[in-house]
């Protein structure tokens, strides 16, 4: 489901893999990710690029996904839609997530804190 791209071999892109992030799916997207974090990929960068929609499930995995990196590591998304956008704003989640035009300065702000 999931794609990532490793930068630095410390910072990890994901990539969800899917146009709507549900309950349908974000199980799986979540046992996905949590795999890369047991394995220790704790600078994550989730790339929404290619995904239209997120619901209340998709969000709840984000928190879970975060509670799991910790203090270890850290946690942003990027490239986020207008529908996402407003999902985040709607939920307050933009203020507990940072959010980047985009992947590439999203890893460089990231590489700049490590």
């Amino acid at each position: 489901m999931i794609h990532t791209t490793r930068h630095n071999d410390e910072i990890t892109v994901i990539r969800p893999g899917v146009e709507r992030l549900t309950a349908v799916n974000a199980r799986e997207f979540k046992d996905e990710v949590s795999t890369l974090i047991e394995q220790g990929a704790y600078q994550l960068v989730i790339d929404f690029k290619d995904v239209s929609f997120l619901d209340s499930s998709g969000l709840g995995v984000l928190v879970g996904i975060l509670k799991k990196v910790g203090s270890r590591g850290e946690l942003t998304v990027c490239s986020l839609g207008a529908s996402i956008e407003q999902m985040f704003r709607i939920s307050r989640m933009d203020r507990v997530f940072t959010s980047y035009p985009n992947a590439e300065i999203a890893v460089q702000s990231m590489s700049e804190r490590l």
